[in-house]
C-alpha cells in the first residue's frame, strides 16, 4: 500500500483528486489539505510515502512546500502538479528538488503510475524534448566535467531516464537486465556527480553531453 498527501488550494481539484486516488487500488490518500502549512504541520505527525501537490498556490507554493520539507531533513518524494505546460516550470521543479513533475490534465493512469514509480526510487518527468529542454538550459563546460564522457551505451540510457522511463522499461528497450541498468545508472550518476536521475539528465544537457 502506497500511503500519500494531496495538497491543492482549490478544493474542488483536492475532492477530485482524492476520489480519484482512492479508487486506486494499493493507493491509500492518507493526508490531504488545501493549505500547505497545514499539510506541513500535518506530516510532522503521519508520515506518508509520497506527497501530490500543486505548484501555484498562494501562500507556501509548491517549490516552497519541498524546501521547507528538506530544511527540515523530510526526504519524502514530491510530484508536483500543474495546468500549465510550461518547461521553465518543470527545470524550475527540478532544481527545487522535486521526484516528479505531471501536467493536471493526464490520465488517471498516468497518476497512478508516477506514484508508484516515485513511491520506488524512481524520477519522473512527462517525457520532454531534449531539445526544448537544451534551449533553455545553456551550455557550460566547467573544469568538474571537462574530461567526463558518457558511453554511447549510458547515453542510451540517460535519454530513457529523461523520457520517464522506469529501469526496467530500460532494460525491456535495451535488451538488458534490470540489474545491469541499475549498474550502468549508478556509474552515471557518479561520473556526474549527481545525487539523483532528473539532476544527471539536466546536468548532462546542460554540459552538452546528451
Amino acid at each position: 500500500m502506497i500511503h500519500i498527501a494531496l495538497l491543492d488550494d482549490q478544493a474542488l481539484v483536492l475532492k477530485g483528486l482524492s476520489a480519484l486516488l482512492r479508487s486506486v487500488p494499493g493507493i491509500d490518500v492518507a493526508l490531504e489539505s488545501t493549505n500547505a502549512e497545514q499539510l506541513l504541520h500535518a506530516l510532522e505527525r503521519r508520515a506518508v510515502d509520497v506527497i501530490v501537490s500543486d505548484i501555484r498556490m498562494p501562500g507556501i507554493n509548491g517549490f516552497e512546500l519541498i524546501t521547507s520539507l528538506r530544511e527540515r531533513g523530510d526526504t519524502t518524494p514530491v510530484i508536483l502538479l500543474t495546468t500549465f505546460d510550461d518547461k521553465e516550470l518543470m527545470l524550475a521543479a527540478v532544481d527545487a528538488g522535486a521526484q516528479g513533475f505531471l501536467l493536471k490534465d493526464a490520465a488517471p493512469e498516468d497518476l497512478a503510475e508516477a506514484i508508484a514509480k516515485v513511491a520506488a526510487g524512481d524520477t519522473l518527468l512527462q517525457p520532454v524534448s531534449l531539445g526544448a529542454v537544451r534551449a533553455q538550459r545553456p551550455s557550460v563546460r566547467n573544469e568538474s566535467l571537462r574530461n567526463v564522457s558518457l558511453s554511447d551505451r549510458e547515453v542510451s540510457i540517460l535519454r530513457l531516464v529523461a523520457g520517464g522511463y522506469s529501469n526496467k522499461e530500460i532494460g525491456r528497450s535495451l535488451h538488458l537486465s534490470e540489474g545491469t541498468v541499475k549498474n550502468y545508472i549508478t556509474e552515471i550518476l557518479a561520473k556526474l556527480d549527481c545525487r539523483d536521475r532528473t539532476h544527471a539528465v539536466l546536468k548532462a544537457i546542460t554540459h552538452r553531453l546528451l
